[in-house]
């Protein structure tokens, strides 16, 4: 049976998430944190997957005030044997599962050639492309199952698109794995259409996470010149548009990759 998602009727409700369980892998820091925070002051219910579980607990704690149902569950995406240990938990929490959004992710600045026996190429493509495809194995076949329709985000990055900065900012992985991420998921959302699941990425420019911590504040500075919209994203940006993809008013909207990065692809 094909299930066709509805096309809203009226503009009333049509961004609301309010009662969705939400599943955010790496929703305890940086753009993940932004995306549950998100969804959680949007009225959605939260799991966050991280490795770090205490990190994860703190996250839980911090968006309790909105009143919804939270939970952090120790996962560690790049094994598909971790990936499906903690859906099982998620399923536990959850009868069911509306959105998945694919987060958490790790860079290098490791040129290619230096890397020693590619060491760093295995881990970033081991969490960036592999972690994603473990837990969509682990997690999905219960949303085709319960025959509602859903929502898969992939966080991408405009890395995916561009090499940027190649020469002096040595993450060829982190490229390549991103690449790979925006193809699978203009794949997935071929093969999840017949259930109403719709697959879509977000690409982010320079945002305000984790990956950006160390650069010395004349490099933020340099960079936000050279922006068309001079400053970079902040998480909780990202988080706005998983819940537009995700609401009755993106339902139509499938096998998209969405570009947030303040207008910097358009210098090449």
């Amino acid at each position: 049976m094909i299930i066709k998602t509805k096309p809203i009727t009226s503009i009333k409700d049509a961004f609301s998430v309010e009662g969705y369980n939400v599943v955010v892998t790496g929703g305890n820091r940086g753009i993940g944190y932004g995306i549950s925070y998100a969804y959680a002051e949007a009225g959605a219910n939260v799991a966050i997957l991280c490795r770090n579980i205490e990190s994860g607990n703190q996250a839980v704690e911090s968006i309790k005030k909105f009143g919804g149902k939270y939970c952090a569950i120790q996962c560690d995406i790049s094994s598909l044997e971790s990936a499906q240990a903690a859906a099982v938990k998620v399923y536990e929490f959850f009868d069911h599962v509306d959105v998945l959004v694919n987060n958490a992710g790790v860079a290098t600045t490791t040129r290619f050639m230096d890397d020693v026996g590619l060491s760093e190429w295995n881990r970033v493509i081991n969490t960036n492309l592999h972690g994603p495809a473990n837990v969509i194995h682990s997690i999905v076949p219960k949303m085709k199952e319960a025959g509602l329709g859903g929502s898969i985000i992939n966080i991408s990055s405009i890395g995916g698109q561009s090499t940027g900065s190649a020469r002096t900012h040595f993450n060829p992985p982190y490229h390549a794995s991103k690449a790979g991420l925006d193809h699978f998921t203009h794949y997935l959302a071929v093969e999840l259409g017949d259930y109403g699941i719709r697959v879509n990425g977000i690409a982010p420019g320079p945002t305000h996470s984790d990956l950006d911590k160390d650069l010395p504040p004349d490099a933020l500075a340099k960079i936000e010149e050279g922006m068309p919209m001079h400053r970079f994203g902040e998480p909780i940006e990202i988080g706005a548009m998983c819940i537009y993809l995700s609401s009755p008013a993106g339902n139509q909207v499938s096998g998209t990759v969405c570009v947030h990065d303040g207008g910097l692809l358009c210098l090449g």
